[in-house]
């Protein structure tokens, strides 16, 4: 987002200043008064936002109603950081929540949920209850 707005400003503060340039310009000012208005070429202008695809909504999965005797799946995918949040959040919930069995993975193979290998999935919805991911912002 903050790329899409610094994008945006910098084409505009062109716009702004390539617009101040030419009507400021004498030269430009005295032939257009006295010609005919010089045939400009056509350009072709392409948005630099693109369009995004299309969003499928997925509903959330159902809320457990206890975490006690249930695993909880730490999954780490490699975003800087996410260790040390892991870490911190697998020890507030063996402290709190004794009775849940915490799970730590790290898939370092990508930071997205699709790059997951087949033996990851299958473990996590095999023996796993729920799942805590580190997918970064």
């Amino acid at each position: 987002m903050k790329r899409r707005i610094a994008v945006i400003a910098i084409l505009l503060c062109m716009g702004i200043v390539c617009g101040v340039s030419l009507t400021g310009n004498q030269t430009y000012a005295q032939t257009r008064t006295a010609t005919a208005t010089p045939a400009m070429p056509q350009i072709t202008v392409y948005n630099p936002m693109g369009t995004p695809p299309p969003v499928t909504l997925q509903p959330q999965a159902p809320r457990l109603n206890t975490l006690d005797g249930k695993t909880v799946y730490f999954l780490n995918t490699g975003y800087i950081g996410t260790d040390r949040l892991m870490a911190v959040m697998m020890d507030w919930f063996k402290a709190n929540y004794p009775k849940t069995n915490v799970v730590y993975r790290d898939a370092s193979n990508g930071v997205s949920l699709s790059a997951l290998n087949d033996a990851m999935w299958a473990e996590l919805t095999e023996k796993g209850d729920a799942a805590i991911v580190g997918l970064g912002h």
